[in-house]
């Protein structure tokens, strides 16, 4: 039996949601796309798993270093017009895979109610094992299961309807960032500086870079030679998942 084509992603939904670790996760891996989708009239919401409180290059005090990021993130986020930002406040570095966390996931999906979810792939990536952060794939494996089958499951936690009135909700598709088996290339050419920006203001964790964007400019051009795009252009990629 032939294998299907693979789906094209919609060409444009009202609300996305992009789930991811820590603050910059989206910045590093999805600025750009994120600008194109707010550009084109898409809400999106931020939600941030942890404060990132283990990161950082410097002797920040580690108490310091949580509200230090959290607002780094939404100036990171005002730059490609993200204005809801939300944090779970999980420990930097010790995310497990537990029914709380698919249950905090699955009521901010009930709540922002998107029809496309951004997050982590949670596969781990042997070419590339910094991408495979055990906190990333944590995320991306806890968001995947909030997706399917938590959030459109009128019986699974029941108390986000009892309790807080959250209908369940169904998400079209989920693109995961960091996959090694990315299908999607998005073209970020014209959002490049509005990417740089945002990353420019997690300055706890990028100020160490002598060339930060010569080293994001490249990464993201050979994701571009990679998808077949020209070779002046830019793309951030990912795996896109239909849900049905």
């Amino acid at each position: 039996m032939t294998a299907p084509f693979p789906q094209r992603p919609a060409e444009s939904v009202e609300r996305a949601l992009c789930v991811l670790a820590h603050p910059d996760d989206v910045d590093f891996g999805s600025a750009g796309t994120v600008a194109t989708w707010t550009a084109a009239g898409t809400e999106v919401t931020y939600c941030i798993v942890t404060d990132g409180d283990a990161g950082g290059f410097d002797e920040t005090p580690r108490e310091q270093m949580g509200p230090l990021r959290q607002a780094e993130q939404r100036a990171a986020a005002a730059e490609v017009g993200v204005t809801d930002v939300r944090f779970l406040g999980y420990p930097d570095g010790r995310l497990e895979l537990t029914l709380d966390l698919r249950r905090d996931i699955s009521r901010v999906i009930r709540q922002v109610r998107p029809q496309r979810v951004l997050t982590s792939s949670p596969e781990r990536w042997w070419d590339r094992i910094g991408a495979s952060h055990p906190d990333h794939m944590t995320v991306g494996e806890s968001t995947l299961r909030a997706v399917y089958p938590d959030a459109r499951n009128p019986f699974a936690f029941p108390e986000l309807l009892a309790d807080e009135g959250l209908e369940a909700w169904t998400v079209s598709e989920v693109w995961l960032g960091a996959s090694p088996r990315a299908d999607h290339a998005v073209d970020v050419t014209d959002m490049v500086e509005r990417k740089l920006a945002a990353l420019r203001r997690h300055v706890t964790q990028v100020n160490h870079m002598e060339d930060l964007d010569g080293f994001v400019t490249a990464w993201m051009r050979q994701n571009g030679r990679q998808h077949g795009l020209a070779a002046d252009r830019l793309a951030e990629v990912f795996q896109v998942v239909h849900t049905g």
